[in-house]
């Protein structure tokens, strides 16, 4: 298959990239400015994308099965402080770049897309997302070493999500657990839709490596269209 992966120099779909490689797809990697980019991996393309233009979104949608999202604000992978700051100043991104990758989908109804966002959006108990649970989202904010202030953001990549509901383009929503970093690439974690999958100390935790696997499944055997879902240990 033919995929493109937005975000490709992030944490996830960095990782993203080389599993889909690893598996025998043909990549095409989007990043902000692919000029700086130097790349020797056969099967993998760079390009530049501004995943917040639907325009420039479209151009590169010919040719491609499936278009992965990992947008974040800043560049995550290389400058945390950054992307968080950023994104705390403009939580509404999020639904920006939600709307332009479902317009550009407009004129390409049969690529699926995949977005890579949060698990703020994830339910505590029925009905309540983590983003709307008040003490409990500041506890896990602590909990993974993210400031407070990050809850708009968090809230933001929720209603990244409700776009996206609203829509009957051939979408998949990922949240990652609420603990991810890289790791091991283990291939073993369990599946879950709108709840946290955690383990048996009750953490939600997941290895990068092991998000990819996931995305690269959901890509290669589509078990959760128009649906989201998440992984943990």
């Amino acid at each position: 298959m033919h995929i493109g992966v937005i975000g490709a120099t992030g944490t996830i779909g960095s990782r993203v990239v080389t599993e889909a490689l690893g598996r025998g797809h043909v990549v095409t990697a989007f990043s902000r400015d692919a000029s700086r980019i130097e790349e020797s991996r056969p099967n993998v393309t760079w390009a530049s994308v501004d995943v917040l233009d639907a325009a420039s979104i479209a151009a590169v949608l010919p040719g491609l099965d499936v278009l992965i999202s990992g947008f974040q604000p800043g560049n995550a992978a290389k400058d945390m402080a950054d992307t968080l700051q950023r994104s705390i100043a403009d939580p509404t991104v999020h639904t920006t770049a939600a709307r332009a990758l479902l317009k550009a989908l407009e004129s390409h109804p049969r690529t699926r897309l995949i977005v890579i966002g949060g698990a703020g959006s994830l339910e505590v108990e029925p009905g309540v997302a983590l983003a709307d649970s008040g003490e409990h989202l500041y506890r896990t904010l602590d909990e993974v070493g993210l400031p407070r202030e990050y809850a708009a953001a968090v809230r933001g990549a929720r209603d990244g999500l409700n776009v996206l509901r609203t829509s009957n383009r051939l979408w998949t929503y990922f949240s990652p657990a609420e603990d991810i970093a890289p790791g091991e690439r283990t291939g073993r974690f369990r599946i879950g839709g709108d709840q946290a999958v955690r383990d048996a100390d009750g953490r939600s935790r997941v290895s990068a490596e092991d998000a990819a696997v996931a995305l690269i499944d959901e890509v290669e055997l589509p078990r959760f269209v128009q649906r989201r879902f998440t992984i943990g240990y």
